[in-house]
């Protein structure tokens, strides 16, 4: 049987005579001992795959070398120095190791497995030791087995100071190019364009002649941008992606200050202990110079006195505290339990509350060319869904696969800090483990701090470590299902939850609602035998409510 990861492999650039030499062909089974998984990663686009490629072929050797067959290659493009990336196909290696599908993990190198220090590093070799796996770096010639786990902790400390230097030479020479004028780089607005090596903006002519009449013009008269959007689209004007124009849209493009030519002073958004994370807030004011203005990068689709009008105009129409340049947008609170479940049946996108109606989004949004919209009665839709929700529950059998997924949702649903947790408290034991190798480092290689003050500070941070550890393990564990997995249970719930958590709890059971056009004008077919529900544990399709189970056409 072939591998599930051979696509990944042919993509790396490997022909199948030389994935079978490798001994990646089939899938292995047999004694977890001997078998093993396979961790390659790269940061960036632009790394080569020529490097990838001799990567896989160094770990085969080795694990050929020592007996062991590779199980599966797990590869993916994240960075391992953020805490807030998820990476999903380490995450995957790593679990096989702990379910006991193998015992060993193979990296090229201790950096291309993390640079977050030893907090994570650690964290993995304690749970790796505790299942007696190990962990192999090829290139280092490490094995956590043997005696090889305070050398990978140290080269993970120095990974995760190599890419705090790192950004600090990238922030520096942004800084510089920015109080120069150069455009900083990223995504450069509609209309606008950046010639490779010249770090100006210029204008952009095939987008231009729609970016200046057809957006900027009609912004400065008035026109809403949902309008704008709708003519954009009955132009059958596409986006720079190809996509249809949003409201939405158009307000991002003109809230940015490079869209008038200017440098935007951007703030990065961080965590909850204040650590920069690859999200930018939008909108934002431009970087003004030393002379006091703002600082120009190049032509513009509007010029600053058009750009400070178009948004006065569009902060005129916004309720406070929902405007893009505010930095302290708030989130509504949800007054609907089927927004976002409900579809359309024209466009199958989502509908949203629209008072005492639910109303297409994409109608709303991008205009009558996109989708001729439907609306349908809130009231009744609310009611007839609780209806079909609470009797599909209490039709299921206790102990019931489908009924542990919807727990198991629920219940993520119920703790929504627990992962912000987790985050914080991983964060937390970075910090503290660093700081326990820069205190042994500063005490062994300086006589600034004596013997007693360095025991002292680190029984301190050998505590704290300890107990972040503990609770990073607790943190981990699944709640119990057990008290939920009864019909009558989760009925109960219901009644007790508000409006955000019925809309989580028939999320939980639902993927979607789409509710069909009427017969004609005053149809009184009942809206539940209109309603055409995706089941989250029924993947065959979309099933009524009433009559023969059917996929929707629309």
């Amino acid at each position: 049987m072939e591998q599930e990861h051979l696509s990944t492999l042919r993509a790396l650039g490997f022909e199948d005579e030389e994935i079978k030499v490798l001994g990646l062909w089939d899938t292995p089974t047999g004694d977890p001992v001997q078998l093993a998984e396979a961790y390659i990663r790269r940061s960036k686009k632009g790394d080569n795959l020529v490097n990838l490629r001799q990567h896989v072929r160094d770990v085969c050797r080795v694990a050929a070398g020592e007996g062991t067959t590779i199980r599966r290659v797990w590869f993916e493009l994240r960075s391992a120095s953020k805490a807030h990336v998820r990476r999903d196909e380490f995450e995957k290696a790593t679990a096989a190791i702990l379910d006991g599908i193998s015992m060993t993990l193979y990296v090229w190198k201790t950096d291309r497995l993390s640079r977050r220090g030893m907090g994570q590093v650690g964290l993995l070799l304690d749970e790796f030791e505790a299942r007696r796996a190990r962990l192999v770096s090829v290139t280092e010639g490490l094995d956590s087995s043997r005696g090889g786990r305070m050398t990978f902790l140290f080269l993970s400390e120095r990974a995760r100071e190599e890419v705090r230097d790192l950004s600090l030479r990238t922030k520096t020479g942004g800084d510089a190019h920015k109080a120069e004028g150069r455009w900083p780089g990223g995504v450069v607005p509609y209309g606008l364009e950046c010639p490779k090596g010249s770090g100006k903006l210029r204008h952009n002519p095939d987008e231009y002649k729609y970016a200046r009449p057809l957006i900027a013009e009609q912004l400065l008269e008035g026109v809403t941008p949902a309008n704008i959007a709708n003519d954009l689209n009955n132009r059958k004007i596409p986006t720079r992606k190809g996509k249809n124009w949003r409201a939405q849209t158009i307000i991002h493009l003109a809230q940015s200050p490079s869209w008038a030519g200017l440098i935007p002073n951007r703030e990065r958004k961080t965590d909850e202990l204040g650590n920069p994370v690859d999200k930018w807030r939008r909108g934002g004011e431009p970087l003004m110079g030393v002379n006091g203005l703002p600082i120009r990068a190049g032509q513009g689709v509007v010029t600053l006195t058009e750009w400070e009008k178009i948004r006065t105009i569009i902060s005129s129409r916004s309720r406070p505290g929902t405007t893009i340049g505010d930095r302290r947008c708030g989130v509504r609170k949800a007054v609907t339990i089927m927004t976002g479940i409900l579809r359309c049946p024209h466009c199958e996108g989502p509908m949203g509350n629209g008072g005492s109606n639910y109303r297409c989004l994409a109608r709303i949004n991008q205009g009558e060319s996109v989708c001729r919209g439907v609306a349908t009665m809130r009231g009744r839709v609310d009611v007839a869904v609780e209806e079909i929700w609470a009797t599909r529950i209490m039709n299921l059998p206790p102990e019931s696969p489908a009924l542990r997924a919807i727990v198991r949702r629920w219940l993520s649903y119920r703790d929504p800090v627990k992962e912000a947790r987790k985050c914080t408290v991983g964060a937390a034991l970075d910090d503290a483990v660093s700081r326990e190798f820069n205190l042994s480092r500063e005490f062994f290689m300086s006589d600034r701090t004596d013997e007693a003050s360095y025991e002292t500070l680190r029984d301190g941070l050998t505590a704290q470590i300890a107990h972040l550890k503990a609770e990073l393990v607790d943190l981990s564990k699944e709640p119990d299902p057990s008290p939920f997995m009864e019909g009558t249970a989760l009925m109960d719930e219901w009644t007790r939850a508000g409006v955000e958590g019925r809309r989580a709890l028939l999320r939980a059971a639902l993927k979607s609602v789409t509710v069909e056009l009427p017969k004609g004008r005053g149809d009184k077919t009942p809206i539940s035998q209109r309603l055409v529900l995706d089941w989250w544990d029924e993947p065959g399709g979309a099933h009524r409510v009433h009559g023969a189970s059917r996929t929707l056409d629309a």
